[in-house]
């Protein structure tokens, strides 16, 4: 999406300084619902890894990781991390986590191509988490009971909120929809995936979309998921592939679907060859965290991100999610928004 400008905008909070001290309650809440919530052990991460090792996430495939020398390693070339949707699973393997916990963390991460918009920004903030399941979990109904359980830590967070703050008053509809990519696709054929989304989120206020990255009925993708950590191939109790998917908030402010987490069960051995070979990336199988998830090495679990800022922009009612976090911007953009009454950090 472009910048776009609500009308009428104005900061529900009143002044900067309390939108800090509601960022702060949403983000010190919130990790507590979630961690109950899914009973997870918050651990620290890493904000780079060593480059070839596999570990950092390719997202779409698209998109390029910030690199520098490291001076003491021989200058080894490291990267900021895109996610950590592969360390967490060597984390909880170094850990012997046992099925039905499982860890979380402050996952900070730089995305340069990232177009510049209401909802994207270079710097990225999310609470990554991963849990260790069992081989009988990697089904359709243990993916919508984790969905549901993070979704009642939302709306926790957000009837929280509106004691600490009586302006948010709560708006999330008591139940997340379930949908497929596929069944959306046929729900709405002549809409593209980016409008299908606002369609079917508009009507139900909240909504898990499963498969993303699956192939469709007429060959597309709802949208690209990289071959190496969301199982998007195994089919479902219903026919369905994928294991994964997005959950999408309808933003009445911004008029649009408005995606907070990006999450599934992740690959096992027999899914990622069957991707990596779909994709055409059998060498990766050469790479560290390949080769041990492969040989077995690594649990099976689930995972995903959700957006702290974005999280943060949502609950707090906000326009831009450069009135949360502080980042770069370009100028014409930082000038519409401060005539709008957006005030950027």
């Amino acid at each position: 999406m472009s910048l776009l400008i609500p009308n009428d905008y104005r900061n529900l909070l009143g002044s900067v300084e309390q939108t800090e001290k509601a960022i702060k309650t949403v983000k010190d809440m919130f990790q507590v619902n979630l961690s109950a919530q899914l009973a997870l052990l918050r651990v620290t991460a890493p904000m780079f890894v060593l480059s070839g090792t596999g570990i950092n996430d390719d997202l779409s495939g698209t998109e390029r990781p910030v690199r520098f020398p490291v001076k003491s390693l021989g200058d080894s070339s490291a990267e900021v991390v895109h996610s950590l949707a592969k360390w967490k699973r060597l984390k909880l393997a170094e850990l012997q986590v046992e099925p039905g916990r499982g860890i979380y963390t402050d996952m900070n991460a730089l995305r340069p191509d990232e177009e510049l918009d209401n909802l994207h920004s270079v710097y990225v903030d999310q609470w990554d988490w991963e849990r260790v399941i069992r081989r009988e979990d990697r089904s359709l109904a243990f993916l919508k009971k984790i969905v549901r359980r993070i979704y009642e830590a939302v709306k926790v967070t957000e009837n929280k909120l509106y004691v600490e703050f009586p302006q948010l008053v709560p708006a999330l509809p008591e139940e997340i929809f379930f949908i497929h990519a596929e069944e959306l696709r046929r729900l709405y054929p002549g809409l593209t995936p980016k409008d299908r989304e606002n369609a079917i989120t508009r009507k139900y206020g909240a909504v898990f979309i499963i498969g993303i990255g699956c192939p469709l009925g007429d060959g597309s993708v709802h949208d690209s998921r990289a071959a190496d950590y969301d199982d998007w191939s195994t089919p479902d109790e219903n026919g369905l592939p994928g294991l994964n998917g997005d959950i999408l908030l309808w933003n009445p402010l911004l008029e649009s679907a408005f995606e907070i987490s990006s999450m599934g069960i992740r690959v096992d051995p027999q899914s990622l060859d069957y991707q990596l070979k779909a994709r055409g990336e059998e060498w990766k199988e050469r790479l560290y965290f390949h080769k041990r998830l492969l040989s077995g090495e690594l649990p099976l679990t689930i995972g995903g991100g959700i957006g702290q800022s974005r999280l943060c922009m949502f609950l707090l009612r906000k326009a831009h999610i450069g009135e949360i976090q502080s980042s770069i911007w370009p100028d014409q953009m930082r000038a519409t928004c401060r005539k709008a009454g957006i005030e950027l950090l």
